[in-house]
């Protein structure tokens, strides 16, 4: 199997989003070795060893990407028996001729506790823990997005995702057993309709989702899990809350879905 290195100075995850976009164009499976912080001489002897026992060991260069913006860690790196792609390095020159000015490359730059997205992403962390799964309906004027959904489709999650990733203050509350008699939305969510954005999933993946919680349940029955999905479903439709289903998308496309199609801000620069 071939091996890929994410490498940085830093926290490696620019040369990890990049390196994985990348390699995911390709039908066949990596090895993925992440590689953070390489920030000394030292160290970066160390990692070239460890990718060139790699390519000794495998009989195949291994492929390394990474984002250093030392010179000295950089060429230690490149000159490891290894294809190397240095993605800050193939876009520095054309930026530099389009804005006029010479980089000034620093490491920790791109993902500094500085940046002014830190505190944003802070408080919506903290704000999605203190509304996670309808524990708390009080502060819903505060929030950016609500979701709402059955339980287990994936409210919890998605909420973290948008706080860590884009500073989003998201809380999410579930609609239950209790509420499928007559799904109506509450008034403390009536007076933020414009905020809900639903999520649901189809029946026989929410099934296998809850058999792992809860094996051999009401909870988790075929018939339980449809029944929800349906009533829910239809309450979105009425209301008209724009909502995904999420069965085939990672926490990653999900959010992405809820920030285009609710227009939220991000806060992650």
């Amino acid at each position: 199997m071939r091996t890929a290195f994410y490498i940085s100075d830093g926290t490696a995850i620019t040369s990890e989003v990049f390196g994985h976009a990348l390699l995911s164009l390709f039908p066949m499976e990596f090895e993925h070795v992440t590689i953070p912080f390489v920030e000394t001489v030292d160290k970066a002897e160390e990692v070239k060893k460890q990718i060139n026992l790699t390519a000794k060991r495998s009989g195949e260069k291994p492929f390394v990407f990474h984002t250093f913006v030392t010179p000295e860690t950089r060429e230690i790196i490149d000159s490891s028996d290894a294809v190397i792609y240095n993605f800050l390095e193939h876009f520095v020159n054309p930026v530099e001729q389009e804005l006029g000015i010479t980089a000034k490359p620093k490491s920790h730059r791109t993902h500094s506790i500085h940046e002014n997205s830190y505190d944003y992403r802070i408080d919506a962390v903290n704000f999605a823990l203190a509304n996670d799964d309808g524990s708390k309906v009080t502060d819903y004027e505060h929030a950016d997005v609500i979701l709402v959904g059955v339980s287990r489709s994936g409210k919890t999650p998605t909420s973290l995702y948008l706080a860590l990733q884009y500073g989003i203050k998201a809380a999410n509350y579930p609609f239950t057993d209790d509420d499928m008699d007559d799904v109506a939305l509450p008034e403390f969510l009536k007076k933020h309709k414009k905020k809900l954005f639903g999520l649901t999933i189809e029946p026989l993946r929410l099934r296998e989702i809850r058999d792992g919680r809860m094996a051999n349940s009401k909870y988790s029955s075929s018939r339980q899990c449809r029944m929800e999905v349906r009533e829910v479903e239809k309450l979105y439709k009425k209301e008209r809350i724009p909502y995904i289903n999420t069965t085939s998308f990672s926490v990653e496309e999900i959010s992405a879905k809820i920030i285009s199609e609710a227009g939220l801000q991000r806060y992650k620069y």
